[in-house]
């Protein structure tokens, strides 16, 4: 994402961006990421234990939550798979993994940066990233309880099959929910 600059200090509003392709493009980087992963051969294991936001979405239960606790429950997840991929990056030796598993990562920031984009209420108070090379959309320490719209508890993982596949399926499920019935997308098409 580019942010215009009209001044040496003063920039531009981000812009909405209301094309899921975006999200189909991280989608599908997330499935190489899990090709590559049925392919290797070495430095592939994973040895840590993290928590992944819950993929299962009823519909009726999401429809009826205000746009606020999506977005928190979404952020939520966002901040949980970073981390998760962040951990994973440092238990995995083989170099094409690891450069697939951090592209990953920066997908979730720019998702992170599409919310942004969006203008949801209450995202400005999410908390920053302590990691200032790689920023994920929102820290989340091991004793962050899930937000009180969440519907479920919060699995813990020791796979990275398993965390690919919920990656996957979070950015399938509960991101594009969001960002197709976005407030600020609605506006624009209308």
């Amino acid at each position: 994402m580019i942010l215009q600059r009209t001044g040496p200090s003063t920039s531009t509003p981000l812009r909405p961006i209301c094309d899921l392709r975006v999200l189909d493009h991280f989608v599908l980087e997330a499935l190489d990421t899990q090709k590559a992963l049925r392919g290797c051969k070495a430095g592939c294991t994973v040895t840590a234990l993290f928590a992944v936001p819950p993929t299962s979405v009823d519909f009726v239960v999401w429809e009826t939550k205000d746009v606020g606790a999506q977005v928190e429950e979404v952020w939520w997840g966002l901040s949980l798979l970073s981390q998760a991929l962040a951990a994973v990056s440092t238990s995995v030796s083989n170099p094409v993994l690891q450069d697939l598993l951090a592209s990953d990562r920066r997908n979730l920031q720019s998702l992170g940066q599409v919310l942004r984009s969006l203008h949801f209420q209450g995202l400005s108070s999410a908390p920053a990233s302590a990691d200032h090379h790689t920023p994920a959309p929102a820290s989340v320490d091991h004793h962050t309880p899930a937000p009180a719209s969440a519907d479920h508890h919060t699995p813990r993982l020791s796979s990275l099959p398993e965390l690919l596949a919920v990656h996957i399926n979070f950015l399938r499920g509960k991101v594009r929910l969001l960002l197709a019935h976005a407030p600020a997308c609605q506006q624009r098409a209308s």
